[in-house]
């Protein structure tokens, strides 16, 4: 499929599983065009070109249809999360719009409100189930989705399966999950197929009976130790059952010993409890997705005074590192993750590390530390301990707003930043997104945090203290900003459309600085922008087009 076809070629493109044409000359259904896009999505990408009649010969008829096709993109994108692109035409004085849709993730179906919507030709149908296991498959063995020989819909707990239904309608708000049949709900979410129960129906509600018969090694232990000396815990509890009838559970137990903390900012007094509620969950979540069933061990959650770990059988997944943990998504049972992803639990598979990390600097705690993981074993310790009160007054003073666009290397450089931890030897180009957002900026000789009179002391170039923390750049090299102009320009015409991520992979620097220099060749008339925000792509301007912006 080609990215940019002229009216010509699309209206000689065959219809199908790539290409749908609609009319809708004044109306048109967003909820019809979100199952289109879906399907295409999951049929390896395709176009939804409106303003077209389907049948042959084809003509060119006109669509005043969505007349906003940006927030048609955006609203595509938040429901699909998957990338969406569109092209305007002007045909004799005739509208046409040509929504482009791009493949599936790897490994995973694409679903709307628990349907994963599918092309048999010109057909849309719900996919058939050899199709979702074959895509499940795609990125290596899931264990989760097998089927468990023997076991049944009553082997399921009913509760369990309530507490699913609920969050899943109130995730999605499709008021239709409340009242589908147990048998039906599970179904449309994959925990159940025609062949029977899978593994993964049997960890998220597998009844304790159920569980201690067929996977007895899903269980997770809580422990609460008061010391570091060997012997019994304080208290410990035994989960094996599936994981919606004890997930609150757990965090009530971490949360029986989770002390305040206070800060003072001024006049008032802040508490931090040593504890997050959000990371606690997410670290629970993200053992029960990644892993490996089918080693013996259990997962286990061990609360000490002032640091929670977590350990889980089976090392990383295949491909993951502790280096490149928050760049890459490779979860060990997809669908696990997919369920979860189904009820709001996580955004994404993979995001939920990236959220541990930047809750950990925004609460002036120490990063994650993986000591101990190895190839058969993950060990995740997440310290409560504030590391110093004037991160906190710096955090505050960036506010929600700043840290909201703030992306997860960002916050990593923060913390390094205040803390000196080995800035001299980071690219001075990796500052650029927080010198854009006011937080940090650069002297002659340095790059210090722009909020000066904090108080802050660090060692400046010449080894001497400052009023703000101060990094030694003095060696620090950089392109003026016409070469990295004419860098990026040379990659486009290797790739037709690009993100401001793939160019900041291509020259070493941040998003932030990247869509800067873009925002420059906007400008100038050499490059065009599709889209905004996040999901912005880039392309050449070589028609004299103007930005979609």
């Amino acid at each position: 499929m080609k990215r940019h076809e002229t009216i010509e070629q699309l209206l000689n493109a065959p219809e199908g599983e790539h290409y749908q044409f609609k009319e809708w000359k004044t109306k048109d259904s967003f909820t019809e065009t979100v199952k289109i896009c879906c399907a295409l999505a999951n049929c390896g990408g395709g176009k939804l070109v409106v303003g077209v009649s389907d049948k042959r010969p084809r003509q060119v008829v006109g669509s005043t249809a969505f007349l906003q096709p940006e927030r048609v993109r955006a609203n595509l994108i938040d429901k699909l999360r998957v990338g969406v692109d569109f092209k305007l035409y002007d045909y004799n004085s005739k509208r046409v719009l040509a929504i482009e849709i791009s493949s599936r993730p790897l490994g995973l179906p694409v679903q709307v409100d628990g349907i994963a919507w599918w092309y048999v030709g010109d057909s849309l149908v719900s996919m058939p189930e050899d199709v979702r296991r074959s895509i499940y498959a795609e990125s290596g063995h899931d264990f989760s989705a097998e089927i468990c020989n023997g076991a049944t819909i009553a082997d399921l707990d009913i509760n369990a399966i309530k507490v699913f239904r609920q969050t899943w309608a109130t995730n999605s708000g499709n008021k239709r999950i409340l009242n589908m049949s147990v048998k039906q709900l599970l179904h449309d979410c994959g925990a159940v197929t025609d062949e029977g129960v899978t593994y993964g129906a049997l960890i998220l509600f597998g009844t304790r009976k159920a569980l201690r018969k067929y996977l007895p090694r899903a269980e997770v232990v809580f422990e609460y130790r008061s010391s570091e000396t060997a012997g019994p815990a304080a208290q410990r509890e035994e989960f094996t059952e599936g994981f919606f009838s004890y997930n609150d559970r757990i965090w009530e137990l971490v949360n029986l010993r989770n002390d305040k903390q206070h800060y003072q900012e001024g006049l008032f007094v802040f508490p931090i409890y040593t504890f997050n509620e959000r990371v606690v969950r997410e670290a629970l979540l993200n053992a029960i997705t990644h892993r490996d069933y089918q080693l013996a061990g259990s997962v286990f959650v061990r609360q000490y005074r002032d640091r929670l770990v977590v350990e889980s059988p089976g090392g990383l997944p295949y491909g993951i590192t502790v280096e490149n943990i928050l760049d890459r998504q490779s979860p060990r049972n997809f669908l696990i993750a997919q369920i979860f992803q189904l009820c709001g639990l996580v955004e994404r598979s993979g995001q939920g590390m990236n959220l541990i990390y930047e809750l950990a600097v925004r609460e002036a705690k120490p990063l994650p530390d993986f000591s101990g993981t190895d190839a058969y074993f993950v060990k995740l310790t997440l310290s409560g301990t504030i590391l110093d009160e004037r991160m906190l007054s710096l955090i505050k003073k960036i506010g929600d707003e700043r840290l909201d666009a703030m992306t997860t290397d960002d916050y990593i450089l923060l913390a390094n930043l205040f803390q000196d931890k080995g800035i001299g030897g980071i690219k001075p180009a990796k500052f650029d997104h927080l010198v854009e957002l006011g937080i940090v900026k650069r002297t002659e000789n340095s790059i210090e945090f722009a909020n000066g009179g904090m108080g802050l002391l660090a060692r400046s170039a010449n080894g001497k203290t400052s009023d703000c923390q101060a990094i030694a750049t003095s060696d620090w090299q950089s392109l003026e900003t016409g070469d990295r102009k004419k860098q990026i320009v040379a990659f486009f015409t290797n790739d037709e459309k690009v993100t401001s991520s793939q160019l900041a992979k291509y020259t070493g620097l941040t998003q932030g600085r990247i869509r800067t220099i873009l925002q420059g060749l906007v400008n100038d008339g050499v490059v065009v922008k599709v889209g905004d925000n996040r999901y912005a792509s880039y392309r050449l301007n070589n028609n004299g087009e103007q930005s979609s912006c």
